[in-house]
């Protein structure tokens, strides 16, 4: 698929290889920027927010330059958390379960795969959903 205009291509190559890698995700061009979707439901959405922007996104953080960010879903007792312990994450201004991450040179991918897959997770039909293992560490896995 043809890339986005406003995400940087090895952050949109780096988020498509761990989004099409879910069962029945596919990708799409957004309002602005590229997001990813299983079964009519966006589990990640990447743009670039400029400093001017008056969006929720830009009004999170302060920079004099252009920002780019993911948002994704996290289960309700993960948001919290994800939030509150401040940048690269932050709440975007929608939706309970809605985390915003800037994606910078100090990203770590790891955790970025960790966080989509759980998005996929949120958003997919239990049937698709239960395809996809959580991290070995995750704390669902403790139940």
């Amino acid at each position: 698929m043809a890339g986005s205009e406003d995400v940087p291509p090895l952050v949109e190559d780096r988020l498509r290889a761990v989004c099409l890698g879910l069962p029945g995700a596919y990708e799409e061009l957004a309002w602005t920027g590229i997001r990813w979707r299983v079964r009519g439901r966006t589990f990640a959405h990447a743009c670039t927010v400029e400093a001017d922007n008056r969006t929720s996104h830009a009004r999170v953080f302060a920079s004099d330059g252009p920002v780019c960010v993911v948002t994704f879903r996290a289960p309700a007792d993960e948001v919290g958390g994800l939030v509150g312990s401040g940048l690269p994450f932050y709440w975007p201004g929608w939706g309970d379960n809605v985390v915003g991450m800037v994606l910078d040179a100090h990203t770590d991918w790891t955790e970025v795969a960790e966080l989509l897959t759980e998005s996929f997770r949120v958003q997919a039909p239990k049937r698709l959903a239960r395809l996809v293992e959580r991290p070995p560490d995750h704390p669902a896995n403790e139940t």
